[in-house]
């Protein structure tokens, strides 16, 4: 099993599930405050890799959701300082296992690198922020 470096926003519903799972797989989990971490470009930019800029933002921050801040025209240098000044619009969660670091919780992608338990069901979706479902559906 696995240490996971998890950043998380602490009280995050799908941060708390996200991390149940990987507990309950046998990972231990370090859990870290994404929005007190002193992030620098040099230490958030690995954690997107080759994803596209506006795959690297939570759509549920206040800011995106006002249209104060549009990720689909963000240039990379523009999206970090964005989200060094405001770690509400870091896509959640950050996750580092050793070396290797993304962004998100895709299920498939968890299970293919690290392994989860058998039973979970992998199109669960549990990245969307619940409240924003929530709104949407009224």
């Amino acid at each position: 099993m696995f240490t996971v470096i998890f950043y998380e926003k602490p009280g995050c519903t799908n941060n708390k599930k996200q991390k149940a799972l990987l507990l309950e797989a046998g990972h231990q989990v370090q859990p870290e405050n994404l929005l007190t971490t002193t992030w620098t470009k040099e230490k958030l930019r690995p954690f997107f890799g080759d994803l596209p800029v506006r795959e690297w933002f939570n759509y549920s921050a206040p800011r995106v959701k006002s249209g104060d801040v549009n990720p689909e025209f963000l240039d990379e240098n523009t999206a970090l300082e964005l989200m060094m000044a405001d770690p509400l619009l870091i896509r959640r969660p950050l996750i580092q296992v050793g070396d290797v670091l993304t962004v998100g919780f895709n299920l498939e992608k968890i299970n293919a690198w690290i392994g989860l338990k058998p039973e979970v069901p992998v199109n669960q979706d549990l990245e969307t922020c619940p409240r924003t479902k929530a709104a949407m559906s009224h």
